[in-house]
């Protein structure tokens, strides 16, 4: 039986997906040294909530479907945040997805009481203190919720690419355009394609019966599903690669590529991994998931121009390439539930590079990676602040 979504377009219904964002950002100076202020932010701020280390801080955009809503829902906090942060001291936010400045030698506990905190720090240190962007994206099926992580999972590099933002780590070029994805320790460190919702039940459970997982949530892989009572009760599929982009309308972009290609997807079930590629049907659960983390490392390296592995047949293909034909396969998608107008940016990032690529051409050209970051710093805030007063008066005034 074809579920609710893929009857509507069948009747040629026009029909949008909910989504939502958890968004993670640095606080720091205009100079780019970061500083811990989120027990102050929570305290003072609806709607924030902090991390395990302080010097991050992170806010949730409600479900939607219109994408206009969702630009004010990313830009009004923002605001919001700038101007509590203000009233601090010489306080903003930092764009970029690792503690590009320092200081990663020490780990600044924001409940120093939370025993989970405790764990993360003594596991991971901080190379878990990055800021990144989590796309969620509203499908309630479970089953339809199982194909699309499938499908999202051997693409997922194809979104890092786009949204590399993180090419510095304590001073320093790190050789990587996403040193966060790079260093992220993904848990459990091996993570299959779910077959099934009773699959992902099965294979959850025994991870923490295991100990690999320490609750429900310590599963950090490049997409999962996600709900209010996981693995059991879920309501959507949660994209976690990408770092933060510092524009909220690329962060549209991405989701709009990422909407449509779940729409094509729930009107086209056969473009499920493990029916569509050619790959040795025995091992072809295994085989994704070997080259799916291999492209992810290659992008992590090289993002736009890295040369990737196609989950189809094998078959190599750069990332840019791959994300114009794959921008060229579900533009009538977006054309027809009238979205492709959010696709544009896409072009732009292709055309001129990620936020990593630029910094790194900046940084080759001789300014200091302070000097970068200083002026990333300053251009985000005034983009954001013409945001919130040309596009979102209403959500600020």
């Amino acid at each position: 039986m074809p579920c609710f979504i893929h009857l509507l377009h069948l009747l040629g219904a026009i029909v949008l997906l909910s989504k939502g964002f958890e968004v993670e950002m640095f606080t720091g100076t205009p100079a780019g040294e970061i500083v811990g202020l989120s027990d102050r932010i929570v305290a003072a701020l609806n709607g924030f909530v902090r991390e395990p280390d302080s010097r991050n801080v992170e806010y949730t955009t409600p479900p939607l479907c219109q994408y206009e809503k969702l630009l004010c829902e990313l830009v009004r906090p923002r605001h919001e945040l700038r101007k509590y942060l203000r009233t601090l001291g010489h306080y903003t936010l930092v764009p970029g997805s690792t503690l590009s400045l320092g200081d990663t030698d020490h780990f600044y506990r924001s409940d120093p009481s939370n025993p989970y905190h405790a764990y993360i720090e003594q596991t991971y240190g901080t190379t878990v203190v990055t800021a990144s962007v989590h796309i969620n994206i509203g499908i309630a099926d479970p089953e339809v919720l199982m194909r699309a992580c499938r499908l999202v999972r051997v693409e997922a590099a194809l979104y890092l690419a786009l949204t590399a933002a993180s090419p510095f780590l304590d001073g320093a070029a790190t050789g990587y355009h996403s040193s966060r994805w790079q260093v992220f320790p993904k848990t459990p460190t091996y993570v299959p394609l779910f077959e099934s919702h009773a699959h992902h039940i099965r294979w959850m459970e025994a991870q923490l019966a295991a100990g690999a997982m320490q609750n429900v949530r310590h599963l950090w892989s490049a997409v999962r599903p996600n709900g209010d009572r996981r693995p059991y009760n879920l309501n959507r599929l949660e994209l976690r690669i990408c770092d933060l982009i510092s524009d909220p309308i690329a962060l549209l972009a991405v989701t709009a590529i990422l909407e449509s290609r779940l729409i094509q997807l729930i009107q086209e079930p056969e473009l499920d991994p493990l029916i569509q590629s050619t790959l040795p049907e025995a091992s072809r659960n295994h085989d994704l998931v070997q080259l799916s983390d291999a492209n992810e490392m290659a992008v992590a390296k090289h993002s736009l121009d890295a040369e990737l592995r196609h989950w189809q047949d094998g078959r190599p293909i750069l990332a840019r390439e791959w994300i114009q034909q794959l921008y060229d396969d579900v533009w009538p998608v977006a054309k027809h539930n009238g979205i492709s107008c959010f696709l544009s940016p896409l072009k732009k990032i292709l055309r001129e590079g990620n936020e990593a690529q630029r910094w790194q051409q900046q940084y080759e050209a001789g300014q200091s990676v302070q000097a970068v970051m200083v002026d990333a710093i300053h251009q985000v805030s005034i983009h954001e602040d013409r945001l919130a007063q040309e596009l979102c008066e209403p959500c600020v005034a």
